[in-house]
């Protein structure tokens, strides 16, 4: 039988509800600060229920998905949004730079981490990755947006290459400088994120980038950001930060290419 937006939202709709948890939705209501219904389903059994509707081995064409994503985020339900999220997420090979459009207009609704995280590093990461030299200018424009989601978002596009010990190393050190004196705690704890996960496989470059910052970065960036680091390495920016912020800024950083 061939699949079609309608009877595959309805089928996400029907085994979503079947999960219901009003407890749950209470909690996750609260804790999200949210404005959406809450239903009360967990997000392994969100991605799963999606999956099953919209499977890859189907191979539905990209205006399929993008029907059964355009259906389920019209629904002021955060379990509907997220399962619109995760069919992007599954079909992420069959998006394209264009699409980036969607991505970024969700971002700008969800006003939630819940939300623009799955977004920006499940979802957006495919498209950049796929074609980097015309997603940086998308990603450019994200970083110095009023939008403090977005700004955040185009630090966590880049993560998930970089926590594999590739990625662009420099462009995320070019808009993390943009971003180092940012007042918003969800941008300041996503650098700290990105620097963390990085810093697994490459704590050298980190530790050699981080060290002239670390006086001018927030409490919530450096903490997690030093997590991987040495001892020796954790006390040298220790001992910056009791120092007080050079007045050459930003530091020096990579000029190009990848890391």
């Amino acid at each position: 039988m061939e699949l079609d937006a309608s009877s595959v939202t309805a089928e996400i709709a029907v085994s979503l509800r079947q999960k219901a948890d009003p407890e749950r939705a209470q909690g996750a209501k609260a804790y999200l600060k949210s404005s959406l219904e809450h239903i009360g389903v967990r997000v392994p059994e969100i991605r799963s229920i999606a999956n099953a509707a919209l499977p890859r081995r189907s191979m539905p064409s990209r205006e399929l998905i993008l029907d059964v994503v355009d259906v389920l985020w019209a629904q002021p339900v955060h379990e509907f949004r997220l399962a619109a999220c995760h069919v992007l997420v599954e079909h992420g090979s069959e998006l394209t730079l264009t699409d980036l459009n969607l991505v970024e207009s969700m971002i700008r609704e969800s006003k939630t981490w819940a939300l623009v995280d799955v977004l920006a590093g499940d979802v957006a990461w495919q498209i950049v990755a796929a074609e980097p030299t015309p997603a940086v200018p998308v990603l450019d424009r994200w970083n110095c947006d009023a939008d403090f989601w977005l700004r955040r978002a185009s630090v966590l596009s880049l993560l998930r290459p970089l926590r594999a010990g590739g990625g662009d190393w420099p462009l995320f050190c070019r808009y993390a400088d943009n971003l180092w004196e940012d007042k918003e705690f969800f941008v300041r704890k996503a650098l700290g994120w990105v620097l963390r996960d990085t810093a697994k496989k490459r704590p050298d470059m980190v530790f050699e980038w981080l060290l002239p910052r670390a006086a001018s970065a927030s409490g919530v960036t450096i903490r997690e950001a030093i997590k991987p680091l040495s001892a020796p390495q954790r006390e040298a920016i220790a001992a910056q930060r009791s120092s007080p912020p050079s007045s050459s800024w930003p530091p020096a950083h990579p000029n190009s290419g990848n890391a």
